[in-house]
Order: C-alpha cells, then structure tokens, then sequence
C-alpha cells in the first residue's frame, strides 16, 4: 500500500504539546496506515533551514522546517496571510500586496519542495492541504518528481472578478492545475474555480469530467471534510458530566446558553455576532436575566495588525454589552480568548440551546458539525448558521442566516430560544443524519481514491 505524505504550514508535533486541530482529528485514519507529514516546525531560527529534521512517533512520522524572521514574515504574515486569506474571504479591502512578499511565498514553497524531495518514496502519494502551498506542486516537479500530487483547499474560493484583485492571478491557477487533484470544501467554491478557470484561461469544464491542462488530466471536485460524529456525540454525553462541563453548568445557575466556538479572526463575523446579541437583549427583554452567550475566541495570528484591531473592537462591544445590560448576579456575555480543550467543548455544546455559526465566509466550519453531533437527541439545542459557510450547503434544516444582518441573527437567536421541542427534534435528526453520512472517514477515502487513481488500483479504506 503506498504511503501517504502529508504537507502542511504548521506541523502539530505532540512534544509541542499541541492540541489536535481539525486537520489532524480529520486524518486520523490516514495515520493508521502509516504516514509522512511535513511542514513548519513554528519556530523562527537565524536562516531557514534547507532539510528537515525528522520526527518518529510510531506509524506517523514528522519532518519538520525551522523559518528565518524575514521567510516567516513574507511567506507567512505576508502573502499567505495579508493577501491569500483575506482575497480567498471577499475581504479584499483587507488585501495588501507586496512583490517582494510574493517571492518569499515562492521562495518557502521551493524551500518545502526540496525537503520533501529527499525524503519521497517512489510510490508515495502527496497530499498538500491549504493556500500556504499553492506553488508546491510546481516546486516539486522542477525537481523531477513524478509521484501523484493532490491538493485541498480548506478555505472558500471566490470568482474570477474577486480573484482578479490578485496580482499574480493567472500564475496562481496555473500552480493548482500543477496537480493531479484539486479539491474543495463545497459546490459553490468548486463553481467558482471554473469560474476562474474559464476567465483567465478560457478553460471550460464539463461537469464530472477532468480538466485536461498541457497535455494530462486533472481531477477537480467539492469532497466536503467532515468529522466522525457517532464518536463525537458518545465523548459529549460523556463529558457532560466532567469536572469542566459541571463548572460550566453551575455557573449558569440553570439558564440557557448559547455557544460561539471560533478563531479570533475577522472572517468569522464576531462583532455582528456580538451585535445581535445585543439586540436580542434590547428588543425581547424576555431573555434578560435567563440566557447567557458563551464566545470561545483563540487567539491566532496576533502579529497581524488587522487581528490586533479585531480584538479591540470585541473587547469594547463585549464590555458595552455587559454594562449595559448586566446586572450584580448575572453576566450575559461571557467572551473569552483562551484556547478550550475539544473535549470539554463536547461537554459545552451538548449543554448549549443554541449554538451559533455565524461566520462571514468559512470553507466549512466543522463547529458546526460538532454542535449538532454533541445534543441529546431527546432535548437538542439548535444551529444558528451562516449560509456563507461551506456547511449550509448540507445543513440545511439549521436556522440559516445572512450574517451581514445582525437583526436577522437576533432573529435566528430569538425563534432558536423559543422553539418547541417537537421542531427542535425534528431538525436535529435530520443533521444528525446528514453528518453521519459525511464524516472524517469518507473525506479521506474519497480524496485519496482520486488521488490514487492513477496507481495500480490503489484505494484508501477506514480500518
């Protein structure tokens, strides 16, 4: 069975002591079979290194780069971060571009490629993940590899009158059509690749078939991520009665509570978010001293400016928020920047009557997955969820919302408090049908399936 090579920005090292992130929960039947993962270490040294250095940890190995200060800034904070994250979340008033920041994203790209080359086994399947590595595959085959190369993008994509900002535009699809596989989270993302596609390159695909790109064929597809949700429900209802969760829930004093889980990033809608809320205390005074909102915020990218202003501005609508409407014994608006263990999260979504999703643009928000798969079916809370992430496409029986409108979430928040239980139900048996049949085992199989399809039958299968 070929071995699977995993490239990625950040490498989760366990002597790191780093929490699993949705990435590694995703790929855990990956590793079971024996896997390589590469990617940056997170630490900053005096120059880049030009090998990796290799980490064994059983069937999962890691092989690991330290950056230079200057790499890290143009590759990282620079072009992947100040320009691909915000083009990519129609947030291109937040785009800043810089030539030189666009050769260091291609110089760490080059950097990555070398690497991995020495460490390749001729029958390896290479499977990069995200807009850090868009170059990899073209970096890769300048140095003559030949193994299969497939690529997934975990964030959303956007037409082509949003991708023309960029200015290396057409080179950037150029790179993606380097590999075998190209992959989304959802339809409307893979709708607007070929929106691109037929723009800048005046390729136009018929739909399920390969796009043909000098000469050879490339796989494009939506393979929607997801999460095993069975698994995730039974360390719910476990956790509910952890020393944390109880915490949690005597702390509330018998309220209900709505739950936020999220990065602390711009694309995520948190200030309407916080807005809505605050609306929801105004205009139905009815839930003044009976719900509580829970926003979970961890803290990420804290040397990009726009992230630095982000949290400003939640510290200041949280703050007005409580002090105008708490009072000596309850606190609505409970906003916290820590980071929380996933499984006391599963605690604290399965005791949540609302869990709210609300972000501006997501690829797929697999919060969302894991709210639902938390509830007790027979009291289940209800999903307040954007339709700008990639989850409404099938999580259609939530309380979809624009998240632009903040009086339309106080809306969704207002009918999930008051919805009776037979609804609530109802819609919940439905998600949780939903997600089980998209989980973290078919993402897996069906990427690597395509992947593999050009070696000798190959298939990936859960064990």
């Amino acid at each position: 069975m070929a071995r699977v090579v995993i490239v990625s920005n950040r490498v989760p090292l366990p002597s790191k002591g780093a929490k699993a992130g949705g990435l590694t929960v995703a790929l855990k039947d990956v590793f079971k079979q024996g896997a390589l993962w590469l990617g940056w270490s997170g630490e900053i040294a005096a120059q880049t290194a030009t090998s990796a250095k290799i980490h064994n940890t059983g069937k999962l190995d890691f092989a690991t780069l330290d950056l230079s200060e200057d790499d890290y800034r143009q590759f990282y904070v620079g072009f992947a971060n100040s320009v691909l994250w915000p083009l990519l979340h129609f947030q291109t008033g937040l785009l800043e571009f810089d030539r030189e920041d666009f050769a260091g994203y291609l110089a760490v790209n080059r950097t990555y490629a070398k690497a991995l080359a020495e460490l390749l086994q001729p029958d390896d399947l290479i499977w990069v993940h995200d807009y850090h590595l868009i170059p990899l595959a073209e970096a890769l085959r300048a140095l003559g590899v030949k193994n299969r190369i497939g690529f997934f993008l975990h964030v959303p994509f956007v037409p082509a009158s949003v991708f023309a900002i960029v200015p290396p535009a057409e080179k950037l699809l150029r790179m993606m059509l380097t590999y075998d596989v190209v992959a989304f989270q959802a339809r409307q993302h893979l709708h607007d690749f070929e929106d691109c596609l037929l723009s800048f390159l005046n390729i136009a695909r018929q739909s399920g078939e390969p796009i043909w790109y000098e000469g050879r064929p490339v796989i494009v597809d939506a393979i929607p991520i997801g999460i095993d949700s069975r698994g995730f429900a039974r360390q719910a209802k476990k956790a509910e009665q952890s020393r944390v969760a109880l915490r949690l829930f005597d702390s509330m004093e018998g309220h209900a509570f709505m739950i936020g889980v999220d990065r602390l990033d711009y694309s995520k809608g948190l200030p309407n978010r916080f807005e809505a809320f605050g609306y929801l205390l105004d205009r139905y005074p009815e839930h003044r001293m009976h719900v509580t909102y829970l926003q979970i915020a961890a803290r990420s990218r804290e040397d990009v400016a726009e992230y630095q202003r982000l949290k400003r501005e939640l510290d200041r609508l949280s703050g007005d928020i409580n002090g105008r409407y708490a009072d000596f014994d309850w606190q609505p608006l409970r906003y916290m920047t820590r980071a929380v263990a996933r499984a006391s999260l599963a605690g604290f979504h399965r005791q949540a009557r609302v869990g709210l999703v609300t972000p501006l643009r997501d690829g797929m928000n697999l919060v969302a997955k894991e709210y639902v798969a938390a509830q007790d079916p027979e009291n289940p809370g209800v999903l307040v969820l954007s339709q700008f992430a990639g989850a409404a496409e099938e999580m259609t029986e939530a309380i979809i919302i624009n998240p632009y409108d903040p009086e339309e979430i106080t809306e969704a928040m207002h009918e999930a408090l008051v919805m009776p239980l037979d609804e609530r139900k109802d819609r919940h048996e439905k998600l949780f049908e939903k997600i089980c049949q998209t989980t973290a085992v078919s993402y897996c199989r069906d990427f690597l399936n395509a992947l593999a399809g050009g070696t000798n039958g190959h298939s990936f299968t859960s064990q």
